[in-house]
Order: structure tokens, then C-alpha cells, then sequence
């Protein structure tokens, strides 16, 4: 079976091929829009839009569609707008407890298929200066949460508690039994 990763993020690339498969590149050109208010039933919701999009056009391929976002202080964040915006995010998580939530979801049209979750890893930001959330800023615009874990030149999170993959934006552990699951339905 055709494996596609509805997605052109070059960490969930990459995570995907250091698990050994193969699988073709399409991203979902759905807009990112939910009316859900929690954050695990957004990205779940998310990931789903984004599997289907592409599993119309390919039906017969197993597809896997993925949402990442940050959630703190009561508020859900996602990718920066600008660097205004990716400062405003960062004077917010500055020192602060967040939730990062990830929804994957695996499906194939022609076998009726279909398998969506998600996970959640807790971070700790360290309380950094003006002057270093200024120079942070507008550095990470295409993540949630405007840092990049996985960026040894971002010193930002100083603690994860729970997959630090999924804080990259893939949860593999996660993602590793729901496809065993779909595997098997």
C-alpha cells in the first residue's frame, strides 16, 4: 500500500523516515480552521481535515495527517503571524508551564479505514530576558509556540515531561501504536 504524508513539515519528515518508511510527500492544502475550543479535539479535528484532504485525491493510499499546537495560560497557540506576533507568544510562554498537543490521524478511503488520537507533552520555558525573546523572535515562524525544541541554538524549553518527539511535531511512540492499530483493523 502507497503511504502519503499529508504534510510538508521537515520535522515530521523526518521523524518519519528515521522510523524506515517510505512514503510519498503531499500536503493538504485545507485551511487550518476548527471551531473547537479544547485543544486535543482540535488538532485531532485538524489532522483528520488534513488526512481527508489528500485521501480524496489519493482513496486508495493510506494517508497520515498531523496538527501541532501549544496551549497555555487558557490560550491555544499556534504558528506566529509575524514577528510581533512571535514575540507577544514568547513574553506569554517566558518562564511558563504549556501543554503541546499533537492529533495524528491514519486513514484509507478505499478500505474504509480510519484511526485519529492525540498526544500531549508538557514543557517548561525558561524565563529569558527582553533582549533574548527579541532575538528569539520571528526565528521559528512556521512552528507552534514560535521556538523550535530541536534547534540547539533555541534555549528556550528547559524541561519536557512526556515525548519530546511529539513537541517536534510527531509524536513517534504515539504514532507508532496507532499504526500498528490501523494495521490491524
Amino acid at each position: 500500500m502507497n503511504l502519503i504524508l499529508a504534510s510538508k513539515s521537515p520535522r515530521r519528515i523526518a521523524l518519519l523516515k528515521e522510523l524506515g518508511f517510505t512514503f510519498d510527500i503531499i500536503p493538504s492544502q485545507n485551511p487550518e480552521t476548527s471551531t473547537k475550543k479544547r485543544p486535543a479535539a482540535r488538532v485531532s479535528e485538524l489532522a483528520e481535515q488534513k488526512a481527508f484532504d489528500v485521501a480524496q485525491k489519493y482513496p486508495g493510499a493510506v494517508v497520515i495527517g498531523a496538527d501541532t499546537l501549544v496551549f497555555c495560560k487558557g490560550e491555544i497557540i499556534g504558528k506566529p503571524k509575524d514577528k510581533k506576533d512571535a514575540l507577544r507568544i514568547l513574553n506569554k510562554l517566558n518562564g511558563s508551564w504549556q501543554s503541546v498537543y499533537t492529533g495524528v490521524c491514519i486513514m484509507c478511503l478505499n478500505e474504509h479505514k480510519m484511526l485519529y488520537g492525540y498526544d500531549v507533552s508538557k514543557c517548561k520555558a525558561r524565563t529569558l530576558s527582553p533582549e533574548q525573546l527579541d532575538h528569539l523572535a520571528g526565528k521559528h515562524m512556521d512552528k507552534a509556540g514560535a521556538y523550535a525544541v530541536q534547534d540547539e541554538e533555541d534555549p528556550f524549553i528547559e524541561r519536557i515531561v512526556g515525548s519530546r518527539s511529539n513537541v517536534v511535531g510527531f509524536p513517534v511512540e504515539y504514532f507508532q501504536k496507532l499504526y500498528k492499530e490501523f494495521l490491524s483493523l
